[in-house]
């Protein structure tokens, strides 16, 4: 069996690319397809694969910083790979991957990370964060946006069998491709034993790409009401400047940290805070898993991921992402601190560990290559029965 794997792009090592990861650890022999690959050596190694093969895009000018300017190009792009030799298509996708061309007798099946939020649900959010709400170029970006829809479901069909990160995105796959699909929940990397912890440090922990959709600038004015709590802000990317500052003494821009120190500030914080809506949510999970609670915004996927009721409680949520709503729930948290527990939160994230990730996965897709196989053999075997009816009816 021949398989490949298609996954949009590669140019960081994110929650996506710890997917694809586990993907390959389940088939190390498989070929990797993606629009353009721009990591290291060494980032490569880290997922599993020495060489992608890869579409015209990866010779695009500024590809490596700019590449949603070739969105228009992308679908165009990922019909290109030729994947006819291969018995099994495997597709990574949060915007095109699943668009690959396959044949009536290859399988493909689909792990969503999520329809492209931008061209659905998200188009306004979108729009107004790029400042495309008006004008010419306003009129064309909501074009590509329609254009991007239409042909996101019209290859909705060539998917034999899809599997998304959590129920929330399930329930956007079924309204958007009319199809049902088995969750599987992403793996994040949770120690096997609970963490042993003295006492906390004094502070409040988040952590994410400091673009404007994570809310990290609400969770830093929200401090600004909270001056005898300090908030640990790690991350980087085009909002830093700006949350630099408005950021009062009691808050902290940390930058990029590497894993190992972002692990250890979840493990010494008091509890991560999480303003964003994602489709699963990886960071507050691993925050877990080193026995960390977190209080998070109630919607997305840590709906799925943090227990806020029943005896060994996990977090809790806040209802809106805003300043005043943030600042209230760090002080409901405050007030039950004393309620959660290193081994609760640890025994929590163990749910969604790599090891049940990769059993769960590679279960699937035994069951759906086997079902697959079957209905080859039937479908091969139809003609040849229906001569011999045919013959016989004659004679």
């Amino acid at each position: 069996m021949r398989v490949a794997v298609v996954h949009d792009w590669l140019y960081t090592f994110g929650g996506a690319e710890r997917v694809l990861r586990s993907i390959l650890r389940c088939l190390p022999s498989a070929d990797v397809f993606t629009l353009f690959d721009v990591l290291s050596d060494a980032e490569r190694q880290q997922i599993g694969f020495a060489r992608a093969h890869t579409s015209f895009l990866q010779h695009m000018p500024g590809i490596r910083r700019r590449h949603r300017l070739y969105l228009p190009l992308m679908p165009l792009a990922i019909e290109q790979f030729d994947l006819s030799g291969y018995d099994l298509i495997i597709s990574s996708s949060y915007a095109v991957a699943k668009g690959v061309l396959t044949g009536p007798d290859q399988l493909h099946l689909a792990y969503v990370h999520s329809p492209m939020r931008y061209a659905w649900d998200l188009q306004h959010q979108y729009l107004a964060e790029t400042r495309l709400t008006r004008g010419i170029r306003s009129i064309l970006a909501r074009s590509l946006l329609h254009r991007m829809r239409l042909w996101d479901t019209r290859t909705a069909h060539g998917v034999d069998a899809y599997m998304v990160n959590s129920r929330f995105v399930g329930r956007r796959t079924q309204k958007i491709y009319g199809r049902v699909a088995q969750v599987i929940y992403p793996p994040v990397s949770v120690p096997p034993a609970a963490p042993r912890r003295g006492a906390r440090e004094d502070f409040f922990l988040t952590a994410s790409r400091l673009v404007p959709y994570k809310n990290v600038r609400a969770l830093v004015e929200a401090f600004a009401d909270l001056p005898d709590q300090r908030l640990v802000v790690a991350g980087s990317g085009p909002e830093f400047a700006r949350l630099k500052a408005i950021a009062g003494p009691n808050v902290a821009l940390a930058g990029f940290v590497s894993t190992s120190e972002l692990r250890r500030l979840m493990g010494a914080a008091r509890a991560f805070v999480f303003a964003a809506e994602e489709d699963f949510g990886i960071v507050p999970l691993e925050a877990q898993a080193e026995g960390t609670p977190v209080i998070a915004l109630g919607r997305g996927g840590v709906r799925e991921t943090i227990l806020t009721d029943g005896p060994a409680p996990t977090g809790l949520f806040f209802d809106q992402p805003t300043p005043a709503a943030i600042a209230a729930a760090i002080r409901a948290f405050l007030v039950r601190e004393p309620q959660f527990s290193a081994a609760a939160c640890h025994a929590n994230a163990l749910r969604f560990s790599e090891e049940r990730f990769e059993s769960e996965f590679s279960a699937f897709v035994n069951r759906q290559f086997a079902n697959f196989q079957a209905q080859l053999v039937v479908g091969h075997a139809q003609p040849e029965r229906l001569r011999s009816a045919a013959f016989a009816a004659v004679k």
